[in-house]
């Protein structure tokens, strides 16, 4: 993606050449549209952009009418939106929904870094596929791991159909995610999405929350209720943890997907149910079966489609996107923001993460407690995280510079002045060079330490000429 062109929609000449220089330096060609007609025709002339940096307009018509024209020029064309933190205006929601990610003015360079990455990634994953991805989809399943790729593809393929669907994997893992997209990616979208965990129910209130009930049904039941299914008509009902229901309850349940009707707790009056069955479960349905504790004819009107979410140490390579997005998240939500060392993400990618994608989450905001708008260290993570081999080389690299590790020093400016762009390529080829040496030129780990893509890394090798034999270059 090197030199690749960025479409730049921003009114105000200051922020916009600020922006430019920030584009420059990450080695994209900034290419700046004035008026909304100029951006719409340059988007659907085909002029191969990597983007659109989306601010202010001249033109002061509804942003989700321009959203909606751009979108029309080019269906996959990524959107980043900018926008200052104490705008009085609100991004739209449907806006906000369809880009790839939104920055706040004034741009930070590390910021937009990662936003690049990202949209690096989504290129990747629509090409692969060969089939539009929706960005809101991209937006939430963070990562760039084969095994992620694989669950973008099969919500794809089963979400326009009506098929049950069957989502395995272990506790944090983000079942309910899955099923929220199959749900959006579906002809359902626009109909009410509900989830019901079946596990934090007691079993003698399980039928009345799942199918309602009339008064005076049982003791309690003073008036009438509506029970999930009727709340899910013509959308979908999530049935979280199935492999904690009753047996008695599977018989009821089973009934439902067989004959597509129920009845209120009280009732002798048919209700129909058009409803789709998304179900999950991070229990092994089959050694349930065996034990006696799941029906079988159950499990395989549940299992028409099945996906598999996969445990995050199956995954670490998508840590340092994953823990970027909940920074995000929680900087968003007031907590401040936080920036993590590169040692901090490698001690993090060794840790087992026994309760996945929501412990990370759970770690991202302690921390964001214990040290707002600060750098987090190693030595500052709970010590369970903190690995004895990250420990051992800062120690050991602490013991032959005087430096902290991982701050980067500034040199004074000579008396005579100084070629920057010339000092900063020095500077970058010297910093990916000894990555690549410290990971013994394995390149997805040299791009981890990094912090930047591998495609990213890769593109910057070529540029050098960087190879393991490689005399340095002279520039």
């Amino acid at each position: 993606m090197l030199n690749a062109r960025v479409l730049l929609v921003e009114d105000d000449p200051a922020t916009r050449a600020e922006i430019g220089h920030v584009i420059r330096y990450l080695e994209y060609e900034p290419v700046v549209c004035d008026g909304d007609e100029a951006v719409v025709a340059l988007v659907g002339g085909g002029e191969g952009a990597h983007l659109v940096l989306l601010g202010c307009r001249s033109e002061r018509r509804d942003l989700s009418d321009f959203y909606r024209r751009l979108r029309g020029a080019d269906p996959h064309l990524p959107v980043v939106l900018m926008q200052h933190r104490d705008a009085p205006e609100k991004l739209s929601a449907d806006v906000e929904a369809g880009a790839i990610d939104v920055v706040d003015l004034p741009l930070r360079h590390s910021k937009l870094a990662l936003t690049l990455q990202k949209v690096i990634t989504y290129h990747e994953n629509r090409h692969q596929s060969g089939a539009t991805r929706s960005p809101e989809l991209f937006r939430s399943l963070v990562g760039s791991s084969p095994a992620i790729h694989r669950v973008r593809r099969m919500i794809e393929m089963v979400a326009q159909s009506d098929a049950n669907v069957l989502i395995i994997g272990e506790s944090g893992t983000g079942k309910e995610v899955v099923a929220r997209h199959i749900h959006y990616q579906s002809k359902r979208r626009n109909k009410p999405f509900v989830p019901l965990n079946c596990g934090a129910i007691p079993p003698d209130l399980l039928e009345s929350e799942l199918f309602g009930h009339e008064k005076g049904a049982f003791t309690g039941a003073i008036t009438s209720r509506q029970g999930r299914f009727e709340m899910a008509e013509s959308g979908t009902l999530f049935l979280d943890e199935i492999g904690d229901m009753s047996l008695s309850m599977q018989v009821k349940l089973l009934r439902v997907l067989q004959e597509r009707t129920f009845e209120r707790v009280g009732s002798n009056k048919s209700l129909t149910a058009n409803v789709r069955i998304i179900a999950a479960t991070h229990v092994d349905l089959e050694k349930a079966i065996a034990a006696g504790r799941f029906r079988e004819d159950l499990f395989y009107r549940l299992n028409v489609f099945p996906i598999e979410t996969p445990p995050l140490r199956d995954r670490v390579e998508d840590l340092p996107l994953l823990a970027n997005d909940l920074v995000e998240r929680l900087d968003h939500e007031g907590y401040g923001t936080i920036r993590l060392t590169h040692a901090v993400i490698e001690s993090l990618s060794r840790y087992g993460w026994p309760g996945n994608v929501r412990e990370l989450a759970n770690l991202m905001e302690r921390l964001a407690i214990l040290y707002p708008n600060g750098v987090i260290d190693v030595q500052d993570l709970p010590e369970k995280y903190q690995s004895e081999d990250v420990l051992a080389a800062l120690s050991e690299a602490s013991g032959t510079d005087s430096r902290p590790p991982e701050v980067v020093t500034v040199a004074r400016l000579p008396r005579g002045g100084i070629d920057l762009k010339e000092h900063l390529t020095h500077l970058e080829y010297d910093l990916i060079r000894q990555a690549l040496d410290e990971t013994n030129w394995v390149v997805a780990h040299a791009a981890k330490r990094l912090m930047m893509g591998r495609t990213t890394l890769v593109e910057k090798m070529r540029k050098f000429g960087l190879s393991r034999d490689e005399a340095a270059p002279d520039f």
